[in-house]
């Protein structure tokens, strides 16, 4: 029987939501295909919130708990994930398409000779075999593809996949023998500085981004705002970020975040392809921008015309009345 081997993403001994929407899809994909799926939680203390996996359906899980560990270094996380597979069979391994399962997965392909499908909308069972579709030339199109090497790595982009709930399941708990020396830990991340109120863009189900159409840095509290009155996160386009107006970890695009929320507002992006990249998966989007042939428009399901500046403050005031009423 075929076996697929999940990486669970935790930070602070918390799983992600992506962690759980990857459990739920390795185990329907495990139920298409007919094989066992597996799941691997890596960190120092994760053995606390590894149980709470069995609320989606996983019965196996593998614990590498190690001090060494609690702080993500790409070498060691890579090494771990890889003899993991080695030493469960694994035929393939799905990873979310994060910030670390991006780092990890190439690691991975390397290490075990694996083909990878990168950042994917959609698996599909076909024949005992998986079928991945995944956006290409800066997401204009979607191509469907097999991969066929002996073990197959695939990654998910966050908040596409679905998170299911299962009841009545006990996972088994097995801790992992990885032999783990100095020199795997030649890269590892010192420090990781996370605002205690902002959501991460990849994260968040409800996304407010903000372009030139703001006119400058001091009206980017709109976005913010509206952001904080539907309890989303505020992103920014590679050109207010190049501008220096937003952090490059708010940058959404391309070269930037993905994100695939169920409402995505964009306020004053004119919708350059690159941006597009990085937000077009979301389930709805909102356009506001004063040209009215504004690329962003031609995918989005709502579009205001007018200046953002006299739209939002609109738009909060509304949002705020229909929210508490």
């Amino acid at each position: 029987m075929s076996k697929i081997l999940a990486f669970i993403e935790s930070r602070d001994n918390k799983i992600k939501n992506s962690g759980f929407e990857t459990a739920s899809t390795a185990l329907k994909l495990a139920n298409d295909i007919g094989a066992e799926v597996e799941v691997l939680l890596i960190g120092n203390g994760v053995n606390a919130v590894a149980g709470e996996l069995s609320a989606y359906g996983i019965k196996k899980i593998l614990i590498a708990d190690d001090p060494r560990l609690e702080k993500y270094s790409t070498t060691a996380y890579s090494k771990v994930a890889a003899e993991a597979a080695k030493q469960r069979g694994a035929d393939f391994i799905i990873l979310s398409a994060t910030a670390m399962g991006k780092d990890i997965a190439p690691r991975l392909s390397a290490k075990l000779e694996a083909g990878l499908a990168s950042d994917c909308t959609e698996i599909l069972a076909q024949d005992g075999n998986i079928i991945a579709k995944r956006p290409v030339y800066a997401g204009k199109a979607y191509i469907e593809l097999k991969v066929t090497s002996q073990i197959k790595i695939f990654t998910l982009r966050p908040n596409v996949f679905k998170s299911i709930k299962v009841e009545g399941i006990s996972a088994e708990i097995e801790k992992l023998d990885i032999d783990l020396n100095d020199a795997d830990f030649n890269v590892k991340v010192k420090e990781i500085v996370v605002s205690s109120e902002k959501i991460d863009v990849t994260e968040a189900n409800v996304v407010v981004s903000g372009g030139r159409g703001l006119k400058g840095p001091e009206n980017f509290y709109l976005v913010e705002d509206l952001a904080k009155v539907l309890g989303g996160a505020s992103g920014a386009s590679r050109a207010i970020v190049d501008a220096g107006w937003r952090p490059h970890s708010d940058q959404v695009g391309q070269t930037g975040k993905t994100v695939a929320p169920n409402l995505y507002i964009a306020v004053g992006i004119s919708g350059a392809i690159q941006h597009l990249a990085g937000m077009s998966s979301s389930k709805c989007i909102v356009a506001i921008n004063k040209d009215k042939d504004a690329p962003i428009f031609q995918i989005a399901d709502y579009g205001i015309v007018g200046d953002a500046l006299e739209i939002m403050p609109v738009l909060i005031e509304e949002c705020k009345k229909v929210l508490t009423s």
